[in-house]
């Protein structure tokens, strides 16, 4: 009977890549290739100081080395670029290319489904947090435990205690993937609110994510405009 000759590569695990290293002379080329490589195969955004540490080199040539790469990234010829995002690097597709990237991804798989109501309640979370449900429901004009609990379970926001108030109800603000979602450096980058509609309108779906309250249910309470009477036909009084 055959031996099994399938060969399973290992896992990478970030963790791993990063222990403490013995100081190495490296030469900035090398250094250059080495940093592209680790950025390369781990998911989450790399620091300066993780590099540094892993690779036994001083923080500051580490960034340089970085700075070098990212200007490489930047020609016309690459279609990735290095991006810091969440407070460390990561590679990311260049915006010129989104349209491209997202219509080859959509063939692949169904694409990440937010109602408006969720992303209007978490572009709120974004810009007030830490907000309190009753603060939300007090902007928007309706319950939104849904709503939350689907951004909660995507991972997009979590808890942040309880405000000192009368009930302590609970805080909410942003996460890490939010900023690895929406592509962002801090919170400081966050979009205009015109942005986040133009989000809305391009990179999500309109309809509820199952499990998602209807959006019907949840739309912002705004003030109801009677239509216009139309004008009578003329004609002469009797």
């Amino acid at each position: 009977m055959e031996e099994d000759q399938t060969q399973i590569e290992p896992t990478v695990v970030m963790e791993d890549l990063l222990e403490p290293a013995v100081p190495v002379p490296m030469e900035d080329a090398q250094l250059q290739a080495v940093l592209e490589a680790l950025i390369y195969v781990t998911e989450e955004p790399l620091t300066v100081e993780q590099l540094a540490g892993a690779l036994g080199q001083p923080a500051p040539r580490i960034q340089a080395a970085l700075d070098r790469l990212t200007a490489d990234f930047e020609k016309p010829e690459h279609g990735i670029a290095v991006r810091q995002v969440a407070g460390g690097f990561k590679l990311a597709t260049k915006v010129e290319h989104h349209d491209s990237v997202r219509e080859f991804v959509k063939s692949l798989k169904p694409p990440l489904k937010l109602s408006q109501a969720a992303l209007e309640t978490l572009a709120l979370i974004a810009y007030k947090q830490p907000v309190t449900g009753p603060e939300i429901m007090e902007v928007r004009g309706v319950q939104g435990a849904g709503v939350l609990k689907t951004l909660l379970d995507r991972k997009l926001i979590t808890t942040a205690g309880r405000k000192n108030v009368v009930g302590k109800p609970m805080l909410y603000k942003t996460t890490k993937e939010f900023l690895l979602q929406f592509g962002l450096k801090d919170v400081s980058e966050l979009p205009s609110l015109k942005e986040f509609e133009e989000i809305r309108r391009v990179a999500f779906s309109d309809g509820p994510a199952p499990g998602e309250p209807d959006p019907t249910e949840l739309a912002p309470a705004v003030e109801t405009v009677p239509p216009t009477p139309e004008p009578e036909p003329s004609g002469s009084e009797n």
